[in-house]
């Protein structure tokens, strides 16, 4: 029997496999894998959302993401999701913004059930956001997030993220910069990035995109653009497959992250492209680098600067094995599959589509 899910990203950034944020980038997965399986998905997110379903556009919010504009998106957030539930027949509401809270449905007797994703750290979310509630669900991507909140571990479930390890393969020749894929504000610890590329004498390429918040295009314009030169640089946004391209030829990627990681999609990307993880050992990142065989875990920018230098001593097949044993898409969707049915109601049937 088909389900029926409706996913519901945050407000203010696009879903589709160019997305630049993780959870953006899950829900498109989410979404792409209903719909291959015979089920049914709609999505609410930003206007320009490439999804695999059925788009329900969020109006666009012009100019700079301040408290009038977050609750703005808010708003119609909780809008569309009233309006689709009243007129469709909708199994379960998947959540996936930090602010889910501010839209978030009730759930049976009178609605489908609720599933929300913990993308970021759970110090992040409201503390309602993360109390018991009927018919709601949460679930964190990974063992050392759900760590964090012992006090909630026996109802936060954890399904990790997984990639696309088949769209990456390693480079058949290196070109010796080190990458950096991220959104650039202050938690992602771009500086840190320039200032240990500089310090081990390296080139240094910067993807990302500044979203319209004060605080990150003043952390652009203050930290991370007087630190540019003409060995290191800001690229911009790039699509899927440049990154591939620039994953696949670099001597390693940069996670210098001040906020602890709940799981690093790119990190696991550059693995599934041969390509070994520098980054600091900060939440999820230290159970999926390998010290001294897929990367290494590092304290600060001068330990970075040095293990930027050890990269070329590392396997990238062995990089690229542990990619594909440890974190292929199917196994984050299949799971995902399983809870929807499971909370639907719904069990799979012999033969019977995921």
């Amino acid at each position: 029997m088909p389900l029926t899910v409706l996913s519901v990203a945050y407000p203010f950034a696009p879903v589709g496999p160019d997305a630049v944020g993780g959870a953006e980038q899950v829900l498109a997965a989410l979404d792409a894998a209903l719909i291959a399986a015979g089920h049914r998905s709609i999505v609410i997110a930003a206007a320009g959302s490439q999804v695999a379903g059925e788009l329900m556009a969020l109006p666009p919010i012009g100019g700079l993401l301040d408290d009038d504009a977050v609750a703005r998106g808010r708003r119609a957030a909780a809008d569309q999701i009233t309006a689709v539930l009243r007129s469709r027949r909708i199994d379960l509401v998947h959540l996936h913004g930090v602010d889910f809270d501010h839209y978030r449905p009730a759930g049976p007797p009178n609605n489908p059930p609720v599933v929300a994703t913990l993308h970021l750290p759970l110090a992040w979310y409201a503390e309602a956001a993360l109390m018991p509630r009927p018919g709601t669900h949460l679930v964190c991507v990974s063992a050392s997030q759900r760590a964090t909140r012992p006090d909630l571990a026996g109802r936060l479930a954890v399904i990790e993220n997984g990639v696309a390890v088949d769209r990456f393969a390693p480079g058949r020749r290196r070109c010796g910069y080190a990458l950096m894929l991220a959104r650039i504000c202050p938690e992602k610890g771009v500086h840190l990035a320039l200032d240990a590329a500089r310090r081990a004498d390296m080139p240094l390429l910067i993807a990302g995109e500044t979203f319209p918040y004060t605080a990150h295009r003043r952390y652009f314009d203050e930290e991370v653009r007087p630190r540019l030169d003409a060995r290191r640089r800001f690229l911009g946004p790039v699509g899927f497959a440049r990154k591939r391209r620039l994953l696949a030829a670099a001597r390693c990627l940069l996670v210098p992250s001040l906020a602890p990681e709940t799981s690093s999609l790119v990190a696991r990307e550059a693995l599934a492209a041969g390509t070994p993880v520098v980054g600091f050992a900060t939440g999820a990142l230290a159970e999926a680098i390998d010290e001294g065989i897929t990367g290494f875990l590092v304290d600060d920018d001068a330990a970075m600067a040095d293990a930027i230098r050890r990269c070329d001593a590392l396997d990238r097949a062995a990089c690229r094995v542990v990619a594909e044993r440890r974190f292929a898409l199917a196994t984050m969707t299949d799971a995902y599959l399983s809870l929807y049915r499971r909370l639907a109601g719904i069990e799979a049937q012999p033969g019977a589509a995921a």
